[in-house]
């Protein structure tokens, strides 16, 4: 397991920004942590890389207790905080030389210009960080994060700010790195996590709320409900629906285009309608809920 939270609890004064957070991240997982403004993400990352300590709980990565004094744990974890603190007076090749000399890494000069490569610096390399677009900080924010070879990678929205073909490449360069280690990845940007995520952990207002692997998203809502949609040949009355057990309810959209939802599929009874009341079926296609409006019913749930 390389990251294990158990419990974890965080209050500044009497507010609670953390409450019994609990969850695990497996070796080789990419993992989105989601959740609104506020939710205790930030915390939470800062909690499991050692810079803050918890008020309660325990926090494990790679079966070490972590604690704000565990200097050594922090070895194995890279870290990209949200706001991507960088020396701006420094040269880029300088900046990283000096990050790992406080990682004490073996042939430097050989590890920053691997970094430089990897990150895709080489053009930018010989300016200083106070001269680079947003989008080159970020990538100097990743190679200091990588550069002593960390099995754990923490990165609190790395996309943030960023154009749409940085965003691109940021997230190309998260998902080659995250081939050989274990990611944790805050971010606002549902099409990233589905593009990069294996799994999810939605956070709201201090407590873990959800969890799912992408691909079944739609199981965290727990609903039977089906939304089928369809569009027929002709105009029809919402009473004609009612013939049908099980569905809640048929909003007509745009002109012959139809939103049914309903306990059941409900498909092949819509069929038989169809041939009962003469009209035909252009198309009809089961609807799934993206991940943006999971997210959203998730979080705004009282």
């Amino acid at each position: 397991m390389s990251i294990k939270v158990l419990g974890v609890s965080k209050l500044y004064g009497q507010q609670k920004a953390l409450d019994q957070v609990s969850f695990e991240i497996n070796s080789g997982e990419i993992v989105g942590f989601l959740g609104p403004n506020g939710a205790g993400k930030s915390t939470m990352m800062k909690i499991i890389t050692g810079f803050i300590p918890q008020t309660s709980g325990q926090v494990f990565v790679n079966d070490q207790i972590v604690d704000a004094e565990a200097i050594d744990i922090r070895q194995q974890i890279g870290y990209l905080p949200e706001h991507n603190p960088l020396y701006l007076d420094m040269y880029v090749r300088e900046y990283l030389r000096f990050v790992g000399g406080l990682y004490r890494i073996d042939k430097i000069k050989d590890r920053v210009e691997e970094m430089i490569e990897l990150t895709g610096l080489q053009i930018e390399s010989s300016k200083k960080i106070g001269a680079l677009s947003k989008g080159y900080r970020q990538r100097v924010g990743l190679a200091q994060a990588l550069i002593h070879d960390p099995s754990v990678l923490i990165l609190d929205e790395p996309t943030s700010g960023l154009d749409p073909n940085q965003i691109v490449e940021i997230r190309d360069l998260i998902a080659r790195v995250g081939l050989k280690k274990t990611v944790m990845l805050s971010t606002h940007i549902m099409q990233e996590v589905e593009a990069i995520c294996g799994r999810i952990i939605i956070i709201n207002k201090g407590q873990i709320v959800a969890e799912e692997s992408t691909q079944n998203a739609s199981n965290i809502l727990h609903s039977t409900e089906i939304i089928t949609q369809i569009e027929l040949s002709k105009t029809i009355n919402s009473s004609v629906f009612k013939q049908i057990k099980g569905i809640n309810e048929a909003q007509n959209i745009k002109d012959q285009i139809w939103v049914i939802r309903s306990q059941m599929d409900v498909r092949q009874q819509i069929f038989d309608l169809a041939i009962k009341e003469n009209f035909s079926i252009l198309s009809m296609q089961l609807v799934e809920k993206t991940l943006e409006q999971i997210f959203q019913e998730v979080t705004q749930k009282k």
